[in-house]
């Protein structure tokens, strides 16, 4: 069942994930989208500002990506206008598990298209520690069940 803009309320929130990260999958993100030495070489990594080897930023945000599109964007979900405040707050590192929690922080509907509305997620990941590792707002962009309603 598909949720709508109108299905969706400011302050709506959705906990989510439990995804474990291997020193395997680090790696080979790194090496094809982020070959940065604390991402690629463990005696490298070792001897940079984090003292280990971390997962890249980017790779982060795509497990969060795909965490949110298997839990919560549906048909209704027509994709984004982008994301802002994108921070990764602490790094992650092989065989932390991660779950996220996304809050609707902005709904309105666009004047110029009564198809569709815009709704704003933040989305903050946690290690097992309860410890923020990354948080962004998403800018969604919602069809509308009926362009009456609002």
């Amino acid at each position: 069942m598909a949720t709508y803009y109108e299905d969706i309320d400011v302050g709506d929130t959705h906990t989510f994930g439990d995804r474990t990260i291997s020193k395997d999958e680090i790696i080979e993100f790194a090496e094809q989208y982020d070959p940065q030495t604390y991402h690629v070489d463990e005696d490298a990594a070792e001897d940079s500002m984090f003292g280990e080897l971390i997962a890249s930023g980017w790779h982060t945000a795509s497990l969060c990506m795909r965490e949110f599109v298997e839990n919560i964007a549906d048909e209704a979900w027509l994709g984004a206008r982008g994301i802002d405040e994108l921070r990764w707050i602490k790094p992650v590192t092989p065989g932390d598990t991660l779950s996220m929690t996304v809050e609707v922080v902005d709904k309105r509907p666009l004047e110029d298209d009564p198809t569709v509305g815009h709704v704003d997620t933040r989305l903050t990941a946690y290690n097992q520690d309860d410890e923020a590792v990354i948080t962004w707002i998403g800018l969604g962009i919602v069809a509308r069940r009926d362009a009456e309603q609002s």
